[in-house]
């Protein structure tokens, strides 16, 4: 299989005299595999994501997402292959509240410069597929966690990215919603898409999760198979 995310000898340090984020990772994820990042808080877990997705800058070693060293990209190029390339789930949604659920799926394929009628067919069937269409013309404050981590999913599908990230996507909601989110993000995973995500949730390591990753004082160790 292609490798779709390598890390060498990456390295954060937010302070010269603290320990550093990451210190010294080395990981590689496959296209297609579906793979759980878990360890206590502190330990690096969510850098590890935002230096993948081109949101940090290491501070040393090299990244490549796709074929391409991300850790050289401009900031511009950046926000233009995350578009192209990367879906991303945040732990708290980050929904825009002054936009409609079908805005804020909508959102990334305007900013990458999709035809709208593409846009608003793709748009459809997520809404579809995730079972929110009823809420299309909704706005974020009137939804349940639940629901509002749906359309952030959808919101991460819009340009039918190669991978998704996600960030704690089961922290935010109630237990029967995250079991919905587990099923979906192991659903979206059988479909062939890959997944890196970090996590205190051992159900979703198990369910969505081919190999585990452990974190520990920025380090990164393959853990038995999730």
């Amino acid at each position: 299989m292609t490798e779709i995310i390598r890390l060498a000898g990456v390295r954060k340090a937010y302070e010269s005299a603290g320990p550093p984020a990451l210190d010294d990772v080395d990981l590689t994820v496959r296209a297609g595999e579906a793979v759980a990042v878990m360890g206590p808080s502190g330990s690096g877990k969510s850098t590890l994501l935002n230096v993948i997705a081109g949101l940090d800058r290491p501070t040393a070693g090299e990244i490549e997402v796709a074929g391409v060293r991300v850790d050289k990209l401009s900031e511009t190029g950046l926000a233009k292959f995350r578009r192209a390339h990367i879906g991303i789930i945040f732990q708290f949604f980050h929904l825009l509240d002054e936009m409609t659920v079908r805005d804020n799926i909508l959102l990334p394929g305007r900013l990458a410069g999709v035809r709208t009628a593409a846009a608003n067919k793709r748009a459809d069937e997520l809404l579809d597929r995730l079972g929110i269409r009823g809420k299309a013309d909704a706005y974020p404050a009137r939804l349940s966690g639940g629901q509002r981590q749906r359309v952030a999913i959808a919101r991460a599908l819009m340009n039918s990215p190669e991978l998704l990230l996600a960030d704690e996507p089961t922290g935010a909601v109630d237990q029967a919603a995250a079991q919905g989110v587990r099923d979906l993000l192991a659903e979206l995973n059988d479909g062939g898409l890959t997944l890196l995500l970090v996590t205190h949730d051992p159900a979703l390591a198990a369910d969505a999760g081919h190999r585990l990753i452990t974190m520990r004082d920025g380090r990164a160790t393959e853990a038995v198979n999730a």
